[in-house]
């Protein structure tokens, strides 16, 4: 049978890339094969395929053998399901300051998910004990939104890591106190290769309730997962998806991009590459004069300091963007097919625009 003719064509140069997102990158060839793989033919829909119960047999090979994961959309949608679940009506969340859930997500948790976030200002992006305690009070006085939930990310929206020993020290204060425990896994992959452990070292095995687990920085198409570890901590799920609008009713083709990540090591080879392309780029930047690298660069990302006036000029031949304009600071994201020729034009780029 001959291919189908279309009329798409491209519209962009596939050999340009930057630094402004992981989400800026395509899908691994591996993940689009998968695609294909489960096209064709009909499968049940909403969940019921075989695509979707291969998955929850993966997920458990990662993350425990209460472990279930529920295919969502995206990472907003995977956190505010996870949100509303772990929380009553009058439930709040503790998190950093920094997290995407307060800053990123249009205020979906609150709007969408109905609860309140209680933020605490951090240093490097991280929660500890210490900190959650500026928040973790009041849970009998009716004036004030209770605290159900500590919400951590790793890696972190600045780039920097938990240790799995933070984490658990994390979830048994939470626990102490009544609290559970949900993980924003959006780079959950640069983590565990960076730290060099499987992602239930710092999951699963430390107490963990729910995580967010992601799939597009990684090379997905489209589509995440919450994962529920701890049965009980939860309830509705599936009530909440449908209603959060986050049900795909062709659900396999969401569900056979994280098999194609999971299934082996694909998710760690990605996760590796665009750590060691941050690595390679933090390493020509140090060497610039006039730059400050602002956070240890630990996942994929690397934030530095540099003047206005050239970050401006260096947009216009890569894309990034400002992390706080005023301070002068910005963010450089790797991805899975960043190239070390991509970092090193970068690097040329930004010692031209700094000798200006």
């Amino acid at each position: 049978m001959n291919p189908p003719k279309t009329d798409a064509r491209r519209h962009h140069d596939p050999a340009i890339r930057g630094f402004a997102s992981d989400n800026y990158a395509g899908a691994h060839p591996e993940v689009l094969a998968a695609l294909a793989l489960a096209n064709g033919g009909h499968q049940v829909a909403y969940g019921e395929d075989e695509y979707t119960e291969n998955l929850q047999r993966i997920v458990r090979s990662h993350f425990g053998a209460t472990a279930e994961a529920f295919p969502v959309f995206n990472g907003t949608g995977a956190n505010v399901v996870a949100l509303q679940a772990l929380t009553d009506r009058w439930g709040a969340v503790i998190c950093a300051e920094s997290a995407h859930i307060n800053v990123d997500e249009g205020g979906a948790p609150e709007r969408m998910g109905g609860l309140k976030l209680l933020t605490v200002p951090t240093p490097d992006g991280k929660l500890t004990p210490e900190l959650i305690d500026k928040q973790a009070y009041g849970w009998d006085d009716e004036h004030r939104a209770m605290p159900q939930v500590v919400s951590i990310t790793q890696s972190t929206e600045l780039g920097t890591l938990y240790t799995p020993d933070e984490i658990r020290a994390i979830c048994e204060h939470a626990h102490a106190h009544g609290m559970k425990v949900h993980l924003d896994g959006s780079r959950i992959a640069n983590a565990a290769a960076a730290l060099n452990v499987p992602m239930r070292t710092f999951t699963n095995a430390v107490g963990v309730d729910v995580l967010s687990l992601g799939g597009t920085k990684n090379g997905a198409m489209f589509g995440e997962a919450v994962v529920v570890i701890n049965q009980d901590a939860v309830s509705h799920m599936k009530h909440l998806r449908k209603l959060s609008m986050q049900l795909a009713s062709k659900m396999r083709f969401v569900s056979v991009q994280l098999e194609a990540l999971l299934a082996k090591d694909l998710w760690l080879r990605n996760a590796r590459h665009s750590n060691e392309m941050a690595q390679r780029l933090a390493e020509g930047v140090r060497a610039v004069h006039g730059v400050e690298i602002l956070h240890p660069v630990q996942a994929n990302a690397v934030f530095a300091r540099l003047p206005h006036d050239v970050s401006e000029r260096l947009q216009k031949r890569y894309r990034f963007y400002f992390w706080d304009e005023a301070a002068g600071d910005v963010r450089w994201m790797c991805a899975f097919d960043t190239t070390e020729e991509d970092v090193d034009g970068f690097v040329a780029a930004l010692k031209e625009e700094m000798a200006r």
